[in-house]
């Protein structure tokens, strides 16, 4: 170490004793204990990196602000002392396709670099070895391209650097593959096409390996949907991560149709028919064996098949009220509510607002060995062994008011019915209500009061509308601030009004923007909460529902007793720090438009 130790930087191969040096020289790290560690690991014949040997350490930097030393934050402390950018590996933004073809797979792992992306005559390659730059001049000549050169987390390094290969093979094996034979029109714009190209196999298995990783990075991702979608010329597979679409990759469209194919085939879904929308639904596990489900849907399209899977984590549906975002008193509210024997208690929001977690989250803490819960969906969202699901059946007749019809007779006690839709499905749930059940369903409304007009509109008598419904909420998702790069900034209160209308709310003294970092892919988001608005049908309020309900004055008076406006709700989360007003104002409906 001490020999090491002369060197102000290292050359060549990253040494345990260049590192430990370099940390002690730079005041992060006390001498005695890296010479204690060089000691103990001199004949350590492990192959770990030095980074991955230190960070196991768990000590904490002398330097303000005192951090754990990790692989990450060591992989960026070195990039800095070397002159490189540091660079996340992040799986979804890898141009494999076009990166692994510069550089061999065994050239690579031999220097421990990795091919990002290569375009307009840069190759962008990652390394963990910033000191050992012998081959840089070499590869620039061969490739007739300039090398910029970052600095790479080396776990994520090993990770990745044999996925991105394996992948790109089992593309091109797949590409070049001519097995299976046609089935239908795949595009509309190709008829002319069909005696020249062949399908590809389903089961082969290089589009195996691609339908696993897919499944596997969008887990990973924490995606909410992947889509994949034929396009003239190439397929594009998109990830919805926090609400927002992202683009992952482009893909050929034989390998798409293959892709398809074989999702269709796990999801036992017919693989003949691709002129017919189609549902299926498939049950894995996560690599951390968490069961995870998938909801599939086809639809035929002037390019092919597109389908779409909607992920379900049945750990997100177990979660508490609080956890989903309900405020305490929400919380309690809504505990009122479903404690009731019988009445109608509706969900409202477009569609992505949550509201099949909260029923499910809901339907979860009611299903008990003493009573029996019943449902009738549209599809079935997630299999539940705590109660008992039907699944509408529009072929065969089985609607949703024939599956309420068919549910009064299971002596249910509490039924959930996945959409009202029509009159005869809220006439069976109004029935069901006044036959001493409880019942809970959904409806597309802008808030809460507008759920009262939209059951007079569908031709529900209003003296029905009074005996049965027990409460109405109304919820949206926002996306919530990445704790670790949110920034407090000062909010003016014409700003503060904007938001809040006629409010009294007080304005907080300050707020949070969103700026970007690892954790969050740099979108400065991670993951969503809810809003709610919470519509509790008071004596008062039965009164004013008549055949001629006026909208505005119902929801005045509800504001009045005691019902919070989503945007008002949205803004105590602006204020607590959890969002920001754009988010907000981009999901809730504002006060002045009742």
């Amino acid at each position: 170490m001490n020999k090491s130790s002369t060197l102000k930087y290292p050359n060549g191969r990253l040494q345990l004793a260049d590192v430990l040096s370099m940390l002690v020289r730079d005041g992060s790290l006390d001498k005695q204990l890296a010479e204690k560690l060089y000691q103990d690991r001199k004949l350590d014949k492990s192959n770990l990196h030095p980074l991955v040997v230190v960070a196991e350490q768990k000590w904490q930097s002398l330097k303000p602000p005192h951090q754990t030393l990790t692989v990450d934050s060591l992989s960026s402390w070195l990039a800095s002392h070397a002159g490189l950018e540091y660079y996340s590996i992040d799986p979804l933004k890898l141009d494999f396709g076009s990166a692994t073809k510069i550089i061999s797979q065994a050239y690579a792992q031999r220097l421990k670099i990795m091919p990002i992306m290569a375009k307009n005559g840069e190759a962008l390659i990652a390394t963990t070895e910033p000191f050992n730059l012998d081959w840089v001049a070499d590869l620039e000549r061969v490739l007739k391209m300039k090398i910029k050169l970052v600095m790479a987390n080396p776990l994520e390094f090993n990770r990745y650097l044999p996925e991105i290969y394996n992948l790109a093979n089992s593309m091109q094996a797949a590409d070049l593959a001519k097995a299976g034979q046609i089935i239908g029109v795949q595009n509309f714009e190709q008829l002319i096409e069909l005696g020249k190209d062949k399908n590809l196999d389903a089961n082969e298995q290089h589009v195996v390996n691609i339908v696993d990783w897919l499944f596997k990075y969008a887990f990973e991702q924490r995606a909410s949907d992947i889509h994949l979608e034929p396009r003239r010329s190439m397929g594009i597979m998109r990830f919805r991560i926090d609400g927002v679409l992202h683009q992952v990759y482009q893909i050929p469209p034989n390998i798409m149709n293959a892709i398809t194919s074989r999702i269709k085939l796990l999801g036992r879904m017919d693989m003949v028919e691709k002129r017919r929308p189609q549902d299926g639904r498939i049950k894995t596990l996560s690599a951390e064996g968490q069961e995870i489900e998938l909801r599939l849907s086809t639809m035929p399209t002037a390019f092919g098949e597109k389908m779409v899977m909607r992920i379900f984590t049945p750990s997100v549906s177990g979660q508490d009220f609080l956890a989903l975002g309900f405020a305490k008193a929400q919380a309690d509210t809504w505990y009122r509510w479903t404690a009731a024997p019988n009445g109608i208690i509706l969900v409202t929001g477009p569609t992505g607002s949550g509201k099949t977690t909260t029923l499910y989250a809901t339907l979860r803490q009611l299903a008990s060995t003493e009573v029996n819960v019943c449902t009738v969906e549209e599809p079935i969202e997630m299999v539940e062994p705590l109660f008992n699901q039907m699944q509408v059946q529009n072929n065969i007749g089985l609607n949703f008011s024939a599956g309420i019809r068919t549910l009064m007779r299971q002596d249910p006690d509490i039924i959930m019915v996945g959409e009202i839709r029509d009159l005869e499905t809220a006439d069976m749930a109004v029935q069901a209500a006044l036959t001493g059940h409880l019942v809970l369903s959904t409806l597309h409304t802008n808030d809460a009061p507008s759920t009262i007009t939209r059951l007079l509109d569908l031709g529900v008598p209003s003296y029905l509308i009074q005996s049965t419904v027990l409460g109405i909420m109304a919820q949206r998702l926002v996306r919530t601030l990445c704790t670790h790069c949110k920034v407090a900034t000062p909010i003016e209160q014409k700003d503060w009004q904007a938001l809040i209308g006629d409010s009294n709310l007080a304005k907080p003294a300050k707020v949070y923007q969103a700026v970007g970092c690892l954790e969050c892919r740099n979108t400065g988001f991670r993951g969503r909460t809810g809003i709610y608005e919470m519509l509790t049908m008071t004596p008062t309020l039965r009164k004013l529902i008549t055949p001629e309900t006026d909208l505005a004055q119902l929801s005045k008076l509800a504001r009045q007793q005691g019902m919070q406006a989503l945007i008002i709700n949205g803004a105590e989360k602006v204020a607590a720090g959890i969002t920001t007003i754009q988010e907000v104002l981009k999901v809730a409906p504002p006060l002045d438009s009742d």
